[in-house]
């Protein structure tokens, strides 16, 4: 039998744009076969490492990009019919304590639970994930354990793990989230989902 072919998403809490990618990705493993193989790792980290900034910083002084960002973002919204997002209203939030528990959430096999929870709370919910007191009563009322979640961000190999994650994505070539390498190919933004789809559909075909 042959092997699904991988999706690796470079991914992030901090961006709402790998949130709306997440939420349609399903569609696209189910209409390919694909899976995915979802990649933690600091946003800020890879834009220090390439010399890059946040879009509102990048295209502050362009005018009319950033007002186009937002009319394209609604119009994915609509297209997916996605009515649960929200704008953070801390944005920009700090994730480098719940990207830490995200790693240690896959060390304790509840990775998928753990992203749905935390994306459900930074992206529909609203809550100021960058508060280890928010961070815990929404994973507790998740049904995981906030309190062995938040201990492990301490832990050296988490810590580890996650800047190693941030590395490896810098030097595969990714200068920000979401990114998508389906093998040696990488893809940046949500807008390149579908080119995402006919590379795993054209290495499906290969194999």
């Amino acid at each position: 039998m042959t092997k699904p072919v991988t999706i690796d998403f470079i991914f992030d809490f901090a961006s709402p744009n790998a949130y709306l990618s997440w939420k349609v990705l399903p569609e696209l493993l189910a209409r390919t076969g694909a899976c995915v193989n979802v990649i933690p790792c600091l946003l800020g980290g890879i834009f220090k490492a390439t010399n890059n900034a946040a879009p509102m910083v990048t295209f502050g002084d362009v005018k009319g990009k950033l007002a186009y960002e937002g009319l394209e973002t609604r119009r994915f919204i609509a297209r997916h019919g996605l009515t649960a997002y929200r704008m953070n209203p801390h944005f920009p939030v700090n994730t480098l304590t719940i990207a830490r528990a995200f790693v240690a959430a896959g060390r304790m096999g509840v990775s998928e639970a753990y992203m749905e929870v935390v994306l459900a709370a930074m992206w529909e919910q609203g809550e100021k994930m960058d508060d280890p007191e928010v961070v815990r009563r929404v994973l507790d009322a998740g049904g995981l354990n906030g309190e062995a979640l938040l201990a492990a961000t301490q832990d050296p190999e988490v810590k580890a793990g996650l800047v190693a994650n941030t590395e490896a994505a810098v030097a595969r070539g990714a200068f920000g989230i979401p990114t998508f390498f389906v093998g040696d190919e990488m893809f940046f933004g949500k807008e390149r989902l579908g080119q995402v789809e006919d590379e795993v559909r054209r290495q499906s075909a290969a194999a």
